[in-house]
């Protein structure tokens, strides 16, 4: 199905991202809150214990880690709360009611994501600025790597959203999938304190690699893995066409 309507693209978008920033308190201050939760917890043990993490202080190993995890959670839970929200209170009839098809809808709903989950990793890098200076920032794979990363979860965040109608559904994906991936992926540690017998879950795990690479554009010299990073964009693109599929084919969709 070709998509031609940009005028309706457009307009969803600025309707996402207007809805967006007018749920302030839970899309923006609730995320800035729980970082500094952590920035503070984390500082007093650094402070204390003076870790390090692959030749650098814990704090700075651990702030990129933070910035993507502000990204992942609001870039799901956003996407996949707003379907679930309209489906129930009936107001995604209107969408499926108006002159524009169902994948022009998908598209519309990913680029806002993408949109809001680059405005959470600018705001939360500008945030934690303050504790940190960060004088090697590479800032074009800075913004490419928060782009892959709100390209994955806010896919799976509507693949989520078009499959059920349950809350229940999305709090068990967000709590027994989305968090544990989000924390167990590098965030918190180097793969070099993990036993021997576990690292495969790291090797296989595509979203260690990039949690990895956008740390070393942070603080590295970055040097740019052709392998690595279609292994990366393959599996981003894997996730964003089979959530675009299931919602251009209607699946539950309609209930």
């Amino acid at each position: 199905m070709r998509i031609s309507n940009y005028y309706a693209i457009i307009a969803i978008i600025n309707f996402r991202i207007k809805d967006f920033i007018k749920e302030y308190n839970y899309t923006i201050v609730s995320p800035l809150v729980n970082t500094l939760i952590f920035i503070i917890i984390f500082s007093a043990i650094d402070n204390y214990y003076s870790i390090t993490m692959n030749n650098m202080s814990f704090l700075k190993f651990l702030i990129p880690g933070l910035i993507l995890i502000a990204v992942v959670q609001t870039t799901f839970d956003y996407t996949s709360t707003t379907l679930i929200n309209m489906k129930q209170i009936g107001s995604f009839d209107d969408f499926l009611m108006a002159p524009i098809n169902r994948v022009e809808i998908y598209f519309s709903f990913i680029i806002s994501s993408v949109i809001i989950g680059l405005f959470i990793g600018l705001l939360n890098y500008f945030l934690l600025s303050l504790f940190i200076g960060f004088h090697l920032l590479e800032i074009f794979f800075f913004i490419y790597y928060l782009i892959l990363v709100a390209l994955i979860f806010s896919s799976l965040g509507c693949f989520i959203g078009f499959i059920t109608y349950k809350w229940d559904t999305q709090s068990t994906i967000s709590n027994f999938f989305i968090t544990p991936i989000n924390l167990l992926s590098g965030t918190f540690f180097s793969v070099n304190a993990v036993p021997e017998s576990f690292k495969f879950l790291f090797i296989y795990n595509p979203y260690y690699y990039v949690v990895s690479n956008f740390r070393a554009a942070f603080y590295n010299n970055f040097q740019y893995d052709n392998i690595n990073n279609i292994f990366i964009l393959f599996f981003t693109l894997m996730f964003v066409f089979i959530s675009g599929y299931i919602f251009y084919s209607g699946l539950k969709v309609i209930k």
